[in-house]
């Protein structure tokens, strides 16, 4: 067995030289590699940043709020400048829209507060779409008042949700709310002078609540009522104006207004007025405003809501089904259309057009409605076993039970301007 010796004074001192060397050169190579890092965090702190987690706030209202929460390098949050309202449809509720917020905040995470509408919920959505358009805009001005960094807006409704949304940015059409504000502040308006006023009323012109209006989207709406269109209680035939009166009785005024036999006190139903500009409520005008109007409606299988109806179309303009085919990236996309100019009709009579045949109150409802540029994207869900649900795939009002609409989604989502 061999046996290894003690070093001397001599290997000692040598051992300890190369360790105080070895140590100096770790120490320089950390300094120099914290340096490093110290240059290249200057050098990226103005564009880089930290990513929180998904938050969702909930107001006394119990109105839904998500956005993700964005900070600088510095640790300074970064405010979001859009805001997007999104409407639900009947029966319906602010979770419906949870699966979509959320696509949205994945895409555009620094730019967009998603806010998802619940005053209009459950039951409460048979109380017509007037009323719930007045619901929608009290909720939409103390939205905006609880972001005051949001420069932008764009609505998205689903079914019902979207004529509701036409209501409200009537309403919200060029709505100074400087003044209302300062009122609630205790100043009124006699307080301020004439050329602030005018200077506020110009800045409002064209807006939307002073947001500037970017996206209007409607997916599965019955823009042009639901009482001549396909529907699951009588689907292979049009309803007389009794079995209307029926049907619309149990959906309460919703129901009248959807199968157009309200006309109360001799005007002309609420669907028809709002397919044009009144003294009071700019519907086109508002809608004209958006930089992008868009109608997602079901080619087929949507028991609900007809495939004309949703897509502002007539009947014999609706595209042949067999010409339809699959978009590569979104598979139940089947065709996309932009309609810039209104193809010339003959005039209709008002007096025509107020009375019982519907035929005219469509034509006119269509004639006014596509004076705005409206972009039409199909969408068929053949060969799912979702398609019998149609209806709400198109939302993935539900997570697992609607996934196959989840492409349609994200066609949304990507062709959304900011």
């Amino acid at each position: 067995m061999d046996f290894v010796g003690l070093p001397g004074e001599d290997g000692r001192r040598s051992s300890l030289e190369t360790e105080r060397v070895s140590n100096e050169t770790v120490k320089s190579n950390k300094e120099l590699k914290e340096m490093n890092n110290e240059k290249k965090s200057k050098k990226k702190s103005s564009y880089l940043r930290k990513f929180g987690c998904l938050k969702i706030e909930e107001d006394k209202k119990a109105n839904l709020d998500m956005k993700m929460e964005v900070v600088e390098a510095t640790g300074k949050p970064i405010n979001p400048t859009h805001l997007i309202i999104m409407v639900n449809g009947i029966i319906g509720r602010a979770q419906n829209w949870k699966f979509a917020a959320k696509q949205f905040l994945k895409k555009y995470p620094r730019d967009v507060v998603v806010h998802c509408s619940k005053v209009n919920s459950s039951m409460s959505t048979f109380d017509g779409v007037d009323v719930m358009g007045d619901r929608l805009t009290e909720e939409v001005i103390s939205v905006i008042k609880g972001h005051p960094s949001v420069q932008k807006i764009s609505f998205v409704g689903h079914s019902l949700g979207g004529l509701v949304a036409r209501y409200a940015i009537a309403r919200l059409y060029e709505q100074d709310l400087t003044e209302e504000i300062s009122r609630e502040n205790g100043y009124g308006k006699s307080d301020e002078p004439r050329d602030i006023d005018k200077c506020v009323h110009e800045k409002s012109r064209g807006k939307i609540a002073g947001l500037e209006p970017m996206n209007f989207v409607t997916s599965a709406t019955p823009h042009l009522g639901s009482r001549f269109h396909k529907q699951v209680i009588l689907p292979w035939r049009f309803f007389t104006f009794s079995e209307a009166a029926r049907i619309a009785w149990s959906l309460g005024r919703t129901g009248k207004h959807l199968f157009l036999i309200d006309g109360d006190d001799g005007k002309p139903p609420l669907l028809l007025q709002m397919a044009s500009d009144s003294e009071n409520l700019k519907f086109i005008s508002a809608l004209e405003s958006f930089k992008r109007c868009v109608a997602y409606a079901n080619a087929s299988f949507d028991h609900i809501v007809g495939w004309s109806t949703s897509s502002l179309r007539r009947r014999n303009e609706l595209p042949k089904r067999r010409h339809l085919s699959r978009h590569e990236k979104y598979p139940h996309i089947v065709n996309v259309k932009t309609t810039e100019t209104v193809s010339p009709q003959p005039e209709i009579s008002k007096v025509k057009a107020y009375g019982c045949k519907t035929f005219d109150m469509e034509e006119e409802m269509i004639r006014g409605l596509t004076k705005v540029s409206w972009e039409r994207v199909d969408v068929k869900f053949s060969g799912s076993m979702q398609r019998f649900i149609a209806h709400s795939t198109i939302q993935v009002k539900g997570s697992c039970i609607n996934s196959d609409g989840a492409d349609v989604v994200q066609h949304m989502v990507d062709n959304f301007l900011l």
